[in-house]
């Protein structure tokens, strides 16, 4: 059991870390965080790599406060959060649409995917729900990206 101070510690320097955008990553190197026991994670994962994209991942037990930090609001959270090139990836957002994100470069804080509908990628089974892909900036605006 970690002791508050290691604790204290490790946050501040997770947040500290998301201070900047991930621009210290290679282009198309996905940082994933999630909780060590989210399978849809696992899968989305398995999703970007089967895509061509490097990723890592770092399990957490406390994504809501990298979102907080972030600009993430309730309504745009789902179950992971990844970085790349200096966007923020909120939950399950296709890999073919954060090429798009990379290849357009809009001033945006990132995408999301708000909750976890099915048949988005790392979702997927019998059946498939309609959703978006939701463009966030510091503003709290969203814009629709695209539809699934």
């Amino acid at each position: 059991m970690r002791t508050k101070l290691e604790s204290f510690l490790r946050h501040g320097v997770l947040l500290a870390s998301f201070a900047l955008p991930m621009a210290a990553s290679a282009a198309g190197e996905v940082m994933v965080y999630k909780d060590p026991n989210c399978g849809c994670c696992n899968a989305w994962v398995d999703h970007m790599k089967a895509n061509g994209f490097q990723v890592q991942v770092e399990d957490t037990r406390d994504v809501n406060s990298i979102k907080q930090a972030n600009g993430l609001t309730r309504e745009l959270a789902s179950c992971h959060t990844a970085f790349v090139d200096g966007y923020v990836i909120e939950g399950h957002v296709p890999a073919a649409d954060v090429k798009r994100l990379l290849a357009e470069r809009p001033q945006i804080i990132g995408l999301a995917v708000p909750g976890m509908p099915m048949g988005s990628p790392g979702m997927e089974g019998p059946t498939k729900q309609p959703y978006n892909v939701v463009t966030f900036s510091k503003g709290g605006e969203t814009e629709v990206f695209s539809r699934h």
